[in-house]
């Protein structure tokens, strides 16, 4: 009974299947902004939109599927302007709130 399971046999991840709230899709989309990293980002609003429905996220924002589907994509680089179109398409606002002195100087020491 020594049967090992394979990482390719286990099912692929797809977070847009809980994406189902706007609580939801705000909270995923808070926690994957604090890791600062914007194909992180890209990543996370394609999800958010496979979870709206990308046909409706693309008429919303005035970005064809087709350059959704490129510019959300796992380790992309999307523009600000899209990243701003998405973010209204899917009803949600980047806010910018303070650092914490301690938090700044521990990530950003020669300040």
């Amino acid at each position: 009974m020594n049967d090992k399971i394979r990482i390719s046999d286990l099912p692929e991840f797809d977070a847009s299947r809980y994406l189902d709230s706007d609580e939801a899709i705000a909270e995923y989309l808070t926690l994957i902004l604090e890791d600062d990293d914007p194909a992180l980002l890209a990543a996370a609003l394609g999800d958010i939109a496979r979870a709206r429905g990308m046909a409706e996220i693309s008429k919303a924002s005035g970005v064809t599927r087709e350059a959704l589907y490129r510019a959300l994509r796992p380790n992309a680089h999307p523009r600000f302007d899209t990243i701003s179109k998405v973010c209204r398409a899917i009803g949600v606002r980047l806010v910018a709130l303070p650092i914490q002195q301690k938090e700044c100087l521990r990530e950003h020491p020669a300040l």
